[in-house]
């Protein structure tokens, strides 16, 4: 196979200012993703579209078939969420992405949804397993096998994480795809749990899967790098037992995903999308230190191993990230000293025990 040409860098390589830069940069369409939504028809209908990554993605595919035009340019995009954010659902009209508000664990409601061929399932519950794990189980298992089974035939590309592998040595390649899923903690289970689910629907109905592996997106709100600015910022302690991490632009991530589509298969395909760089902690927060002019506070001993992800697949096939880890550590301390807008929902990737 012939590795795809490296993608052309950054119109602009200095940080996003605004919200309106940071949303059009995180949507900025590839090459990749308008040659593969030119070859699929029908329309693309995104579930669970109202978390941190959805709107940015569903915003992604309609710009790509915008600029390709005509007849793709009057293909839909729909979003579908509850959309507890109603200026979320607002932004993705404006975007000229249509929205419908559902509750995916409601048979009848999924049932309701429009058809498409083509289906990003972004639905999932992460923090706050450890004090309703059956809540966290219901969402990443049982919501899954009502998707599939509603969108038998379609193209399905499922967003599962990297927390589905064990630790393995750091610093080091990390887990590729064919690694054992032996995970820690419940909320790591459950996610095996909907790649299995989702992969025996999709085997009974010959539906064609995708699962994308997604570690530690950051969109200068939210993400590792955040997490670790804001804590030089404020002086609090900086625990490096977690002491390697990946991380990848969440355009970049975005970007792959959607190329998933055309390699949704059966037996499924299965991709890490991840940043390539095996990244140390203690060096990020002394980085960020220097760019924010703190002094960060290193406290306990770095383990020997940390959850890592190989990347080589995805590189491969989609070419390494556009936005390399250097140039965002720049565009994480930029945005919060010019007081940037942030989420405030940590990502929490120093947990070592599962529970989140």
């Amino acid at each position: 196979m012939t590795a795809p040409a490296p993608p052309a860098p950054p119109d602009d390589a200095a940080p996003p200012r605004t919200v309106e830069e940071l949303e059009e940069r995180l949507s900025r369409p590839t090459g990749g993703v308008r040659s593969v939504l030119g070859r699929l028809a029908g329309d693309v209908l995104v579930l669970g579209a109202g978390g941190k990554m959805g709107p940015s993605l569903a915003r992604m595919a309609r710009r790509a078939l915008d600029e390709l035009g005509g007849v793709d340019a009057s293909r839909r995009v729909v979003a579908v969420s509850r959309f507890g954010d109603a200026a979320a659902q607002r932004q993705l009209e404006e975007w000229g992405v249509r929205t419908v508000r559902a509750d995916l664990a409601d048979r009848r409601a999924v049932a309701a949804l429009p058809d498409a061929p083509n289906v990003v399932y972004m639905a999932g519950q992460k923090f706050g397993t450890a004090d309703v794990p059956a809540r966290t189980w219901g969402a990443n298992a049982y919501v899954p096998a009502i998707v599939a089974e509603r969108y038998a035939g379609s193209r399905i590309v499922a967003f599962s994480t990297g927390n589905v592998y064990p630790n393995t040595p750091a610093p080091g390649r990390g887990a590729a795809e064919d690694h054992a899923l032996t995970p820690i903690g419940e909320y790591a289970n459950s996610c095996v749990a909907r790649e299995r689910v989702m992969e025996f629907v999709c085997e009974r109905t010959a539906t064609r899967l995708a699962i994308v592996r997604l570690s530690y997106a950051v969109d200068l709100r939210y993400g590792v790098l955040v997490d670790l600015a804001q804590r030089v910022l404020r002086g609090e302690p900086i625990d490096v037992r977690t002491a390697y991490v990946n991380v990848i632009w969440q355009g970049d991530a975005s970007a792959q995903a959607l190329q998933c589509l055309a390699r949704a298969d059966t037996p499924p395909f299965v991709v890490n999308v991840t940043g390539a760089e095996q990244l140390s902690v203690p060096d990020l927060a002394r980085r960020l230190g220097r760019l924010l002019r703190r002094d960060p506070r290193l406290v306990g001993i770095a383990a020997s191993d940390a959850l890592l992800s190989d990347t080589s697949l995805a590189q491969r096939l989609f070419g390494p990230p556009s936005v390399p880890a250097a140039l965002l550590v720049q565009w994480v301390a930029a945005w919060l000293l010019s007081g940037g807008a942030t989420l405030g929902k940590p990502t929490k990737f120093e947990v070592r025990d599962g529970r989140f």
